[in-house]
């Protein structure tokens, strides 16, 4: 046994909270463990560093220690962001560090699943890379260099719903989650440089860690996805130092779109590197890419009423907010163009054309306007009391068809949205707020490109909802709602999706035209992947309330449960029946009926009271069945703990 090593094992308790269940994986910096916290009754990663030279272990034990000390308080400063992965604490146990990470089920690093299937595709690889760049901006944010970054680092994870490889996180800022995989490191006085073939050429040559450096690592990253090879990969790790500092990389041959940023990202010098902004606009590209603008509306194609309206409101708009149209809206304003402002000519010379000047052309048939027709004779300059009273009844009549026309052109001009907060698809009339439970109506598959029509389930209590709103994000304007809503959306509402069985993350964004009437603000949804929550979510819960359905039931939950039919929320803080634990799913085949007699069997199994730190001895596991799991055909089952003899438990439970 390797010395300084203590005896691992499952059953294991580290620091007198982490009860070791079994390991992930082991390399040269140590084991990787999964692990159950006893105290927030969750699962989680350990990582022990481990002494495999008795030199090493006295020689370098503090220094160790130190080093993944300031590492993890580096990174536990990105907790919550969704593409990272969260490291908790370190500890230390018997004389060595352990390290508490999130752990990530179902997990799989991007170079594992390239050398499994092969080569991505270009937006793919496009998809990942924005992603992980995301959590290498927030971390340079804080001063904080990743350092390693390469495929191993990269972990792709399934989401709520099961559909592999969809999540992206970010791992190891000098710390692992992962088992190591045999790659050298090189140190330089207890300072990660890198990984041989992902090293930044300024790095490689003793250079400090820079923001440059990690965005170099990033498209080596890139190149091995879509080419199935790093671009300086070589036979020792002598030869690919070398090329990175001193050669180009190998032209790709299969990156597509993704070629041109591979170019500027692997720049030799990092003056000439791209940016992280512009990288991520070059990504986001390849990602979505845009359909060309549509044209501004030709001011001479719009009724002439329409234009002398639009000339006057973005006359009245630009004297006062000091800018141009709204954005969204298109030109329909026929405000001056640069050049025109700038030579100050107004964009139309002349007065406006009345209304009735149209109209008289074009409905009357005859001369609306003065200066048009024959010239008058001198009976025509003296009418009678009869011809002035015809012709100001014609003057009426056009005047009541113009207005009418007016009218019509109003009441039915094409609806841009600007009247609702979130647009036609949306159809909301009125911005969402923290706490609303709504009802979707998707025009195909929920989650699958598609926009939901949403309406407001008042009280949370109507129509069975589909979801509620969990948090608002105030944005500066439209384009930063477009572009970090979502983003913010899945930190803000993180906790409460991880203690949920089956939903996700849905952004609703105002459009542009819509942005005021919103609030400025980006509504965080939380939505039933498979089927409605029937009810409200996280802490909009409030103790006393009876579940009506067990979608909406959380990890964590305390239930009071006076019959087998019957459940309630209670505070944990008191006595309660039961505690939920977490969630299993049963086959398909098995109808809801067998699914009452067989789930408590099934939460033995696959959520063991025990592993939770209970007693098994005056435990047992119990569970609880619901219509809304058979119907969306999840099958998912609500595992809890209880007293083994009816009794209630306490805030002295694990």
């Amino acid at each position: 046994m390797p010395s300084g090593s203590p005896q691992s094992g499952a059953g294991r308790v580290i620091g007198g909270r982490y009860l070791l269940l079994n390991r992930l994986g082991a390399g040269a910096m140590g084991h990787v463990w999964l692990a159950h916290d006893r105290r927030l009754a969750c699962e989680v990663a350990l990582k022990e560093i481990v002494f495999r030279d008795p030199v090493e272990a006295t020689e370098e034990r503090a220094a160790r220690v130190a080093r993944a000390r300031a590492e993890a308080r580096h990174a536990a400063g990105l907790r919550g962001h969704p593409h990272v992965v969260t490291v908790h604490d370190v500890l230390e146990h018997e004389g060595l560090p352990w390290i508490v990470m999130e752990y990530v089920a179902g997990a799989l690093d991007l170079r594992d699943l390239v050398l499994r299937r092969g080569p991505l595709a270009p937006a793919e690889c496009a998809r990942i890379g924005l992603a992980v760049l995301d959590a290498l901006t927030a971390g340079h944010e804080r001063g904080v260099m990743h350092r390693d970054v390469k495929p191993a680092n990269i972990l792709l994870a399934p989401d709520r719903t099961g559909t592999p490889y969809v999540r992206v996180l970010l791992t190891d800022y000098g710390i692992s989650v992962q088992p190591d995989t045999g790659e050298t490191r090189y140190t330089l006085t207890s300072a990660l440089v890198g990984t041989p073939g992902y090293l930044a050429p300024e790095r490689a040559t003793g250079g400090p860690p820079t923001p440059a450096a990690d965005l170099f690592s990033l498209g080596c990253t890139l190149y091995f996805a879509v080419e199935g090879c790093g671009p300086f990969e070589r036979d020792t790790h002598l030869a690919e130092v070398t090329a990175v500092v001193l050669e180009e990389p190998r032209p790709p041959e299969r990156a597509g779109a993704l070629e041109p940023l591979l170019d500027v990202i692997l720049a030799k010098d990092p003056a000439l590197r791209i940016s992280a902004a512009g990288a991520a606009a070059a990504l986001a590209a390849i990602v979505a890419p845009q359909s060309p603008p549509r044209p501004g509306v030709d001011l001479g194609s719009q009724p002439s009423w329409e234009r002398s309206e639009a000339r006057t409101e973005t006359s009245h708009r630009t004297a006062a907010d000091g800018f141009g149209p709204a954005s969204g809206r298109g030109n329909r304003g026929g405000a001056p163009t640069a050049a025109e402002s700038a030579a100050g000519t107004p964009a139309h010379s002349g007065p406006p054309v009345p209304p009735s000047a149209s109209y008289g052309r074009d409905v009357l048939g005859g001369p609306a306007a003065p200066g048009f027709g024959p010239p008058l004779t001198l009976r025509e300059r003296h009418p009678r009391r009869s011809q002035v009273l015809r012709a100001l009844a014609a003057c009426g009549l056009g005047l009541v068809l113009a207005l009418g026309g007016v009218w019509y052109a109003t009441a039915h001009r094409p609806d841009d949205g600007s009247a609702k907060p979130y647009g036609d698809a949306i159809a909301l009339a009125r911005p969402l707020r923290d706490g609303d439970c709504v009802v979707a109506d998707w025009p195909g598959d929920p989650f699958q490109g598609g926009t939901p029509r949403l309406s407001v389930a008042p009280g949370c209590a109507e129509k069975s909802p589909d979801g509620q709103v969990m948090a608002v994000v105030t944005n500066a304007s439209a384009d930063e709602a477009h572009t970090r809503g979502p983003t913010e959306c899945e930190q803000r509402t993180q906790e409460v999706r991880e203690r949920l069985a089956d939903v996700r993350s849905f952004a609703v964004v105002p459009t542009p035209a819509g942005f005021e009437a919103a609030g400025r603000r980006t509504a965080c949804l939380v939505l039933g992947a498979h089927g409605p929550v029937y009810g409200p979510l996280g802490d909009h819960r409030r103790p006393g309330m009876t579940f009506v359905d067990t979608a909406n039931m959380q990890k964590r939950d305390c239930l009071d449960a006076p019959s087998l039919r019957l459940a309630r929320l209670v505070s944990c803080t008191g006595s309660h029946d039961q505690q939920v634990l977490g969630f299993t799913r049963l086959s398909p085949d098995i109808t809801l009926t067998e699914a009452k007699s067989l789930s408590d069997a099934a939460c033995a199994r696959d959520v063991p009271p025990r592993e939770y730190g209970y007693d098994p001895s005056r435990y047992e596991a119990a569970s609880w069945t619901g219509n809304g799991a058979w119907t969306s055909g999840t099958h998912l089952v609500v595992c809890t703990v209880r007293r083994q003899n009816g009794g209630t438990m306490g805030v002295d439970e694990p």
